[in-house]
């Protein structure tokens, strides 16, 4: 099976900024201590405080679908729920 990949940023509205990165610090545990995470990386932007880059890499497409099931119920997903999100997925 392929890795996959995800690439790109995401654009948080400021009134949500202090609850995406008080949320951000559990996702990023939890994400990466998920079955089949190679990787995980969401990074303040230098430029732009409301810009995020994230890089994820799964073992398999499995491993992906898995992490984006646990993803709709969490806290992330509620505290990023206005969030523009630009992505790219590779296998």
């Amino acid at each position: 099976m392929k890795k996959v990949i995800l690439k790109g940023f995401i654009i948080v509205p400021t009134a949500d900024l202090s609850a995406v990165k008080k949320a951000l610090i559990s996702h990023k545990e939890l994400t990466r201590n998920e079955p089949g995470c190679l990787m995980f990386n969401v990074t303040p932007s230098e430029i732009n405080f409301n810009r995020f880059d994230v890089y994820e890499e799964f073992i398999n497409k499995t491993a992906f679908e898995q992490h984006q099931a646990r993803v709709k119920g969490s806290a992330w997903a509620k505290a990023t729920a206005n969030v523009q999100r630009h992505y790219e997925i590779f296998e």
